[in-house]
């Protein structure tokens, strides 16, 4: 199963006022796995970005002024995409924004049905309790310790560590006997052959056998497996 964790950096909270995208990462899972494969971008939104926009990512238009319009690069993003389900924290503000960048740029909106939104996990899994992408972290484990600001490349990573631990820190492979392992992403489809298991039994020599029986007469007061009904009957005689 092939899952994209995906984030993104805006100008502001509502694209339907103007506010642009302007940064997306995301990486790949495969049955649950990071694949190494990673999508990221910075975004020119052809626009300014209030200050307050900035106080959270950092980003200012001067430092994007230059970078590649979100139109150049949606065939891109799509290409990476895929048909795969698409994990975000807060999902319906990633795909808001992601849609209107789409509908500008001439492309079909995302699916709803490929949405998963982390937020929703966590809610239903901690009711009451802070969800956020930091809060989460704490709890879980996960060392958001570099996250100084909301970076959407480093926000992805952590929060794939963190979806991971939702749904109950999963870790396929483990029936590897039994089942092929696949090599993720889009240009490693090929399946490669189950891994064989050879058995190894351990059978001890006459010697080791001979010191294992001194110790039990030496260490041990009537061992039960010595004992009846342990022991096979002695012969009849007469």
């Amino acid at each position: 199963m092939r899952q994209i964790v995906l984030d993104t950096e805006t100008t502001g909270l509502d694209p339907a006022s103007g506010d642009r995208v302007i940064e997306v990462a995301a990486i790949e899972l495969y049955n649950f796995m990071p694949t190494g494969q990673q999508f990221h971008v910075l975004i020119d939104p052809e626009r300014d970005i209030p200050e307050e926009a900035t106080r959270v990512h950092g980003f200012t238009a001067e430092m994007l002024r230059g970078k590649p319009l979100f139109a150049a690069i949606a065939d891109e993003l799509l290409a990476f995409l895929g048909e795969a389900e698409i994990i975000a924290h807060n999902a319906p503000f990633d795909f808001g924004f992601l849609d209107a960048e789409l509908t500008r740029a001439g492309r079909p909106k995302l699916d709803r049905a490929r949405m998963v939104d982390s937020l929703e996990i966590a809610k239903r899994r901690y009711p009451g309790l802070p969800n956020s992408l930091d809060a989460l972290c704490r709890r879980l484990g996960v060392d958001n310790s570099m996250r100084t600001s909301h970076n959407a490349l480093l926000d992805v990573k952590l929060l794939a560590e963190v979806y991971l631990q939702l749904m109950g820190g999963k870790q396929p492979g483990l029936d590897l006997a039994a089942s092929p392992i696949r090599r993720a992403g889009p240009a490693l489809e090929a399946e490669n052959a189950p891994i064989a298991r050879t058995p190894r039994p351990i059978v001890p020599s006459a010697a080791e056998l001979e010191a294992h029986a001194a110790f039990v007469a030496k260490k041990l007061k009537e061992p039960l497996w010595l004992q009846p009904p342990f022991t096979e009957p002695a012969a009849a005689t007469g």
